[in-house]
């Protein structure tokens, strides 16, 4: 098969035409990831309130409890942790039982996807394996809480599934308006406000 026959873009609202099998930094923007992450429901849609709880307002869950845990993590290392899941603006949120039976070259498109994303805004290429289990702690705890809050999972079977969470250090109003479902335009627009304020910190951002 020719490199060109094997390539597969789309187009984005912002008018940049990204690749997705061999993504370049230049064609990521903000703006794109913002808009799409908004869009795309985690755990299918198959969740209670309003409105569907997006992969954007999992992504700044994530973020909130990952700094929680880590007051003194470098703001480069949060805002890792804000784009952990950034390339399913482009790729959907598929539920982990089914990216595990779809195999390699899956996760391999989706960890392009992430390094051009992490390169397009200054931050290394990959996490260290240390960076990346702090953030997949954050991860599995916020699985955790949208599962028995929204997602209808019996505590027990969250605990077997996502482990136990830790000592939340959110008092209830603060957990309350991260969990309740946001409209999409509200998960647009808290991404990107937790972006820049990341990024205002970040001296080559």
């Amino acid at each position: 098969m020719s490199r060109q026959s094997a390539r597969a873009w789309q187009r984005m609202l912002s008018g940049r035409r990204l690749d997705i099998l061999d993504p370049s930094p230049v064609d990521v923007e903000l703006s794109d990831i913002a808009h799409g992450l908004a869009r795309v429901a985690r755990w299918n849609g198959q969740t209670q309130g309003d409105y569907p709880f997006s992969v954007a307002q999992h992504s700044v869950l994530v973020l909130e409890l990952f700094r929680a845990s880590n007051p003194d993590a470098s703001a480069a290392a949060r805002l890792q942790a804000l784009l952990h899941d950034a390339p399913e603006y482009v790729m959907g949120d598929i539920i982990s039982p089914f990216k595990a039976a779809m195999g390699g070259n899956y996760k391999d498109v989706e960890n392009r996807l992430l390094s051009a994303i992490f390169l397009r805004f200054s931050l290394p290429a990959t996490m260290t394996a240390a960076l990346a289990k702090l953030i997949k702690k954050a991860d599995r705890e916020a699985a955790f809480f949208e599962a028995t809050h929204l997602a209808g999972f019996d505590p027990s079977e969250a605990r077997r599934l996502f482990g136990e969470p830790g000592q939340s250090a959110f008092d209830v109003d603060a957990f309350d308006r991260l969990i309740r479902p946001w409209p999409t335009q509200q998960a647009h627009e808290r991404f990107i406000e937790a972006f820049e304020t990341i990024s205002g910190s970040i001296p080559h951002a």
